[in-house]
């Protein structure tokens, strides 16, 4: 994610959702008229402070040049401040990818804030997987499982993945509570895009047909009797 690094307007938007981009790339720019007359306020104020340095220390002034030495020193200090704030008003891609969120063309001369999240960028290469497994199958998938994807877009051609990660972060959907599961692609092709969907299968061992099909009759059954059972 780039997010706007402090209070300021959009001055120029280069980018939007869908372009690929080059490490380094300028996304956008803040206006930075204001820190530039801050920093020029500041220049003025340094070279002020040097002449009486410089005056300071020809009449013999300890006590001025003490002080204006700690002047100057703040003077360089804010100069420090506003040069790294201006570096920051353009903001650049961390790494070459696609961007899947931000258009601000619409937005020029508006107004983002502090923290205010611009673009989202996906590296091209190093997909990840994000399987919702049912809450009753999670207790069968450890890290280090295989397994392949077939994406809806692409059904001719499944993914191998690994199981990289079990997350204990469930979500409720239509009833039913999954598991967030997470794996890694082992090999991709230069077609796939952040956000597509489709089935994911697990291996997970070899078991008999009859008790995978009356497994969840089974555990109904279980559950029932435990609920009822004095």
């Amino acid at each position: 994610m780039v997010a706007a690094p402090f209070n300021g307007y959009i001055a120029g938007a280069h980018f939007r959702a869908g372009d690929r981009v080059e490490e380094g790339a300028l996304l956008c720019s803040l206006d930075d008229r204001d820190l530039l007359q801050e920093r020029l306020n500041w220049l003025s104020k340094g070279n002020q402070y040097r002449r009486q340095y410089q005056d300071a220390l020809a009449k013999y002034n300890r006590v001025e040049v003490k002080v204006l030495g700690a002047q100057l020193d703040q003077v360089a200090a804010e100069l420090s401040l506003v040069e790294e704030r201006l570096a920051r008003t353009k903001l650049r891609a961390p790494f070459a990818g696609l961007l899947v969120s931000g258009d601000l063309s619409t937005r020029l001369g508006g107004s983002v804030e502090l923290g205010e999240v611009l673009f989202e960028i996906t590296p091209l290469e190093g997909y990840r997987v994000i399987l919702e497994v049912d809450e009753r199958r999670i207790v069968d998938v450890r890290p280090g499982q295989t397994g392949k994807v077939l994406l809806s877009a692409l059904p001719g051609s499944p993914f191998p993945f690994v199981v990289e990660k079990v997350t204990p972060i469930a979500t409720a959907r239509e009833g039913l509570n999954f598991f967030r599961v997470e794996a890694v692609l082992q090999n991709g092709a230069e077609f796939l895009r952040p956000g597509m969907e489709g089935v994911g299968k697990i291996d997970i061992d070899q078991r008999l047909l009859v008790s995978i099909w009356t497994r969840d009759l089974v555990e109904w059954v279980r559950l029932f009797l435990w609920k009822w059972w004095p």
